[in-house]
């Protein structure tokens, strides 16, 4: 084949951002874009929502099945009993500036959570089935107490110990908060954290098995994704949904400010998804939650002028797949649940480590690292010229 033909094959096959291409086999979840369905294990996710818990829920997407009642009974516990993190983590986190985003808060520690719990590997050269549960329990147990550990420290207030008699859910807003969830929140919260547990090969996902294929440890994979996550474009979205509904201010001002962001050109945050050309799923199930919220304590502002953005961009995107994504409503709901903006990606994290250890497990068993190839597109064949004929 003639060099030129091998280029127009290479730019046939290019595909920006790997859009379509599979990268990996998995059996961790399922995502029906055109017709907005999300399966963990081959579990609807509204029955998840409906029925399990988030204890449950990780179980199931680490082990691919759901846990007998002594199964769960046995790993809530863990997770309970490993919410602790080292003193000198916390030191570590008093000297972060106040200004410091939580999710480089929560990258940081994490990493550095690899050097208090080495990560070895057995004689025979592959991870031992205990090695990999421990990971996995420390992580799950670890993000609420260092996310609700920071927002604390940077006000100046000292991190509130976890309690071993809270579930996950409760347990990561009485760190946050100082106060015992009511039960429909905790049940809002835990919802949220199912919902947000794993989306198949997103970018933050691809990040933990582009790391760990390395052979890198854990805690580097998933500070990985972590840092993936943080950007506006994946997990930070849903604080640009209250900053426009903000910028919006009033029902009144939707289909002004609507058309003239048509007639620029620019993106709706909340609106759209790579892989939906429906409504998220996730969304539908988030916007149950909050009109239970709602029923207690009324509704508010937000959601007003959400739903008026949602009905007006249903005649003009609606019919090119453009639909509220999950970020749409979530910041509406971690909002009425009195959490701060910049938690809200941080809560995402705590949801999707499930996800991405799930993912992560199934590397371990494959062993050949990430080496894409590129398209070159500068020169060839150039002459060096001496510094002083330049």
């Amino acid at each position: 084949m003639a060099d030129s033909d091998a280029t127009e094959e290479s730019i046939a096959c290019f595909s920006p951002g790997l859009a379509g291409i599979p990268v990996a086999e998995s059996a961790v979840s399922y995502v029906d874009g055109k017709l907005g369905h999300l399966e963990y294990r081959g579990i609807d996710i509204e029955q998840l929502a409906e029925r399990s818990s988030f204890e449950e829920t990780s179980y199931l997407l680490l082990y691919g099945k759901l846990p007998t009642a002594n199964e769960l009974a046995a790993f809530d516990a863990e997770l309970r009993h490993h919410r602790r993190i080292k003193f000198r983590i916390r030191d570590m986190m008093k000297c972060f500036p106040e200004s410091a985003h939580p999710m480089d808060s929560l990258q940081a520690t994490v990493a550095a959570l690899g050097m208090f719990y080495p990560f070895p590997k057995s004689l025979e050269g592959e991870l031992g089935p205990k090695t990999v549960h421990q990971v996995c329990v420390n992580l799950i147990a670890k993000l609420p107490t260092l996310v609700a550990a920071h927002a604390r420290m940077r006000h100046g207030d000292d991190p509130i110990a976890p309690r071993d008699d809270l579930s996950h859910a409760a347990n990561f807003y009485y760190m946050l908060t100082g106060e015992k969830p009511y039960p429909l929140t905790e049940r809002i919260l835990d919802v949220a954290f199912i919902v947000h547990a794993e989306h198949e090969m997103n970018a933050s996902t691809f990040s933990t098995l582009v790391t760990a294929s390395t052979h890198a440890d854990p805690y580097t994979s998933i500070s990985a994704a972590i840092g993936s996550l943080s950007g506006p474009l994946h997990g930070g979205a849903n604080e640009d949904v209250l900053h426009m509904l903000n910028e919006i201010g009033s029902v009144e001002n939707v289909e002004a400010y609507l058309n003239g962001k048509l007639e620029r050109k620019e993106k709706i945050a909340g609106l759209g998804h790579r892989v939906y050309k429906t409504r998220d799923p996730r969304a539908t199930l988030l916007v149950k939650l909050y009109k239970q919220l709602t029923d207690k304590i009324g509704v508010d502002t937000d959601y007003q002028i959400a739903r008026q953005v949602e009905r007006l961009s249903e005649s003009t995107l609606g019919a090119k797949g453009v639909c509220p994504n999950v970020d749409f409503y979530s910041g509406i709901v971690y909002r009425k649940l009195g959490i701060p903006t910049d938690i809200f990606t941080p809560i995402f994290a705590i949801a999707r480590v499930s996800g991405w250890l799930a993912h992560w497990k199934e590397q371990l068993g494959n062993g050949r690292i990430y080496r894409p190839s590129q398209i070159y597109t500068g020169k060839r064949d150039q002459s060096y010229i001496p510094l002083e004929d330049r």
